[in-house]
């Protein structure tokens, strides 16, 4: 399964990074490829690429604030969480967000 993810938060420091981190941790234990983009205080990093966005199986957005450049997305069902409930337990948050896409 192809995973991508942005991740933001108000700020845009710590939980940014740290819920990039644990979903990339969390993805590669349970076997799925992740690519996780931030939109930080410094701008977007690792962007995802509309190509990479059109061939993912899974969008989740890990964020507290609007996601820059959504429409990039806009043909793609989006699970959307909070960077905080990803930060305390990423793995849970993948399996939701899989559970959900395999019951539309």
């Amino acid at each position: 399964m192809k995973i991508v993810a942005v991740t933001a938060c108000p700020t845009g420091i710590a939980h940014t990074y740290m819920a990039a981190e644990a979903l990339e941790r969390a993805a590669k234990s349970l076997g799925y490829s992740i690519k996780v983009e931030t939109q930080g205080s410094i701008g977007i990093e690792n962007k995802i690429s509309q190509k990479e966005a059109n061939e993912a199986d899974l969008v989740i957005f890990a964020a507290d604030v609007a996601v820059k450049e959504e429409n990039r997305f806009k043909d793609k069902a989006i699970f959307r969480v909070e960077a905080q409930k990803v930060i305390k337990n990423a793995k849970a948050v993948i399996e939701e967000a899989v559970n959900q896409l395999k019951n539309k």
